[in-house]
């Protein structure tokens, strides 16, 4: 039950056991992009799957529509959430 009251209140860790980080903090200590980059590629990423997505279902009215619906679709929304 003290595990779990010091993770919630995140207070570091007392007993001296440092390897029970969050995993938030484990990544967040793992990588060298600022906040404003990590915003940055969200934004880029966001967008640019939204551009593909529109992109597939504008192509379904094309002979070969439903091949490039599926791919430009699933292109934008692997995109998306990364």
């Amino acid at each position: 039950m003290d595990k779990l009251r010091r993770a919630l209140s995140g207070d570091e860790s007392v007993d001296g056991d440092d390897e029970e980080q969050g995993l938030a903090a484990q990544i967040n200590s793992a990588t060298t992009l600022s906040w404003s980059t990590r915003i940055q590629g969200f934004a880029i990423c966001f967008i640019l799957g939204f551009v593909f997505s529109i992109i597939g279902s504008a192509l379904i009215a094309l002979p070969k529509g439903l091949l490039l619906f599926a791919l430009f679709y699933t292109v934008g929304n692997l995109t998306s959430m990364a």
